[in-house]
């Protein structure tokens, strides 16, 4: 399964960025005997429009052009459920083991998501109750992608 982030928004050189590819490299080489490739990321710029209804239903429109039909929409969102790390990894494992091709997930921006956009989403996770900025949420994904290949493969990374 292919398993891509979208983020609205473009992360900036630095230490965030570093650190976010790093835990994306380790995803890479630890995913790939668990049937898990890392895709790429994709990040658009923020839109422009007026209002924060039309700026999200244009983020959503870009969002959904990255989804292939079947894919698994994940969205980060304050109103998603939060979940333990073993679930999460699980969640991937279930897709997968599904026959899902491709899993998405998906960052979105200042505004957040469409509710349209969360209503056709196979998984609505938040990061906690907490606001967090973009670069860390990068940071946060990619290392949960790549705790998750640990935890499926039983690699000591992931300790309880």
């Amino acid at each position: 399964m292919r398993i891509s982030v979208f983020a609205v928004g473009r992360m900036k050189s630095g230490p965030e960025r570093e650190l976010a590819d790093r835990y994306l490299d380790r995803f890479k080489k630890t995913g790939a005997s668990l049937g898990l490739e890392f895709s790429s990321v994709t990040e658009i710029v923020e839109s422009r429009a007026q209002q924060a209804d039309l700026r999200k239903q244009e983020e959503s429109a870009q969002l959904l052009k990255a989804l292939d039909a079947g894919g698994v929409l994940v969205l980060l969102d304050e109103r998603g459920k939060t979940m333990a790390s073993d679930v999460f990894a699980s969640s991937i494992a279930k897709f997968r083991d599904e026959g899902k091709r491709q899993l998405l997930l998906a960052i979105g921006g200042p505004d957040g998501h469409d509710a349209a956009l969360r209503e056709r989403a196979d998984l609505v996770l938040a990061l906690g109750a907490m606001t967090w900025p973009h670069q860390i949420v990068r940071i946060l994904v990619a290392e949960q992608l790549y705790r998750a290949t640990t935890i499926l493969s039983g690699h000591p990374y992931h300790r309880v």
